[in-house]
């Protein structure tokens, strides 16, 4: 039923119909289906597609989504990949090929988008102290009993309101939740003190709206972060866990869940996970890392666990934004037609990476050529060499943090190395 339902929902974004709504697509390709435009295999450069166009490489999402799966099969992790990093259905379906246990979401409106999909498994990694979100999540889990539901609790107040919600909803069945431990003091969200956590235990023991059923947090918040106060930190969550278990806070439940686990700490959070003590019920090792199946070539290429332990693997950047040179005012400035709306721009400026000539289409490295500002629409490009650039010249950038990426498109060519468009991802913002 489930793939089912993410099967016809796939069918029907391959159905919608190509337009103005979406930037960089051939304009003679309007009127056809987004699976008509994907059979044609159009070449980006070559086939109609205009400036700026996102692109992402077939070949690297595909080595990223096996790469994690065999790092979580070897290290005995279950995955649930956070999905606000693509919002992608397409991608969510291949994430869940590759052997995902559910997919990670951060508010509701993305666990709606899910749901839409036929996701049966959602981490909601935040406390839901909405009503109306809590009304619909009541009639989900009512209308499907196969669907699991999971989200964060960290304060008394967000248990009385999910609770008076539920209540109101009618709620048939409980909504699972872990307690979230807080990265320490001044990080994000998360409760501070385990005996703080122990009072939320009390808490959700005392309605019949709420099942506690583990505990998780995220250590990319841990305040200075080293692998030792990473390591430290998840520690103090596995012992939490523990004293939980012996206290009889898990009885009756066939599953334990510990989870963590961003994009630049996973390999500490399985080197703890390794060693979390045998409990009451099996542990449900819950591993949520999201920006791998694009990485990237700023912020996450710098911090991914894969330099720590490069014998098992590493990732591939799979963003490419291409932009045309449209100004050359001096010898040592360029502008592109790529900015703000375009690229991400929030932890690193895009780097040049490739130029392809205007003139003859041959490829030569961007040596020379550095972004140094973002307008709206314009990259500002430094070239140390009169020649280095003419108008008409495509230069395709690499890009820093996916998940302001992802959301500037709605519609992202997958492109083989040869330059053939084999689909397109439609995203969900």
């Amino acid at each position: 039923m489930a793939g089912e339902r993410l099967a016809q929902g796939l069918k029907g974004l391959a159905d919608e119909r190509v337009d103005h709504r979406f930037k960089g697509l051939p304009p003679d390709a309007d009127g056809r289906t987004v699976g008509e435009l994907a059979a044609e295999r159009r070449n980006l450069f070559g086939d109609g597609f205009t400036t700026p166009v996102l692109a992402l490489s077939a070949e690297s999402v595909e080595h990223n989504l096996a790469l994690m799966e065999t790092y979580s099969t070897r290290h005995g992790l279950a995955f649930a990949p956070h999905g606000k990093t693509c919002m992608a259905p397409q991608l969510f379906a291949r994430q869940l090929e590759h052997g995902a246990w559910g997919i990670t979401a951060a508010v509701p409106h993305q666990a709606r988008v899910y749901r839409t999909f036929g996701i049966q498994r959602i981490f909601l990694a935040n406390q839901v102290v909405d009503a109306a979100a809590l009304r619909w999540l009541a009639a989900e889990l009512a209308a499907d009993p196969d669907f699991r539901f999971l989200c964060y609790v960290d304060s008394l107040r967000g248990i009385e309101l999910m609770d008076t919600a539920l209540r109101e909803a009618g709620a048939v069945r409980p909504v699972d939740v872990v307690v979230e431990l807080g990265a320490g003091e001044g990080a994000r969200t998360g409760v501070r003190t385990e005996a703080e956590c122990l009072e939320l235990a009390d808490a959700i023991a005392g309605v019949d709206t709420l099942r506690l059923v583990g505990v998780a947090g995220y250590e990319g918040e841990v305040p200075d972060a080293t692998a030792e106060r990473v390591e430290a930190w998840l520690r103090r969550l596995v012992a939490l866990a523990a004293e939980f278990d012996k206290a009889g806070r898990f009885a009756d439940l066939d599953q334990i869940v510990i989870s963590a686990g961003g994009s630049a700490w996973f390999d500490t959070v399985a080197e703890v996970f390794a060693e979390i003590p045998e409990l009451s019920a099996p542990v449900l090792k819950l591993l949520r890392s999201g920006a791998y199946v694009s990485h990237d070539d700023g912020h996450y290429r710098r911090l991914t666990p894969f330099n720590r332990v490069p014998e098992e693997g590493a990732l591939q950047p799979a963003f490419r934004l291409w932009a045309q040179v449209v100004s050359r005012p001096t010898p040592e400035q360029a502008f592109l037609n790529a900015g703000k709306r375009d690229a991400a721009y929030d932890l690193d400026l895009p780097r040049a990476l490739v130029v392809r000539s205007g003139r003859d289409g041959s490829l030569r490295p961007a040596d020379g050529l550095t972004v140094t500002k973002l307008s709206d629409q314009h990259a500002w490009v430094s070239t140390e060499r009169a020649g280095d650039l003419e108008v008409g010249d495509w230069v395709g950038l690499g890009l820093s943090h996916p998940c302001t990426s992802f959301d500037k498109w709605q519609l992202i060519p997958l492109v083989e190395e040869d330059g053939t468009v084999t689909d397109f991802i439609r995203t969900f913002f």
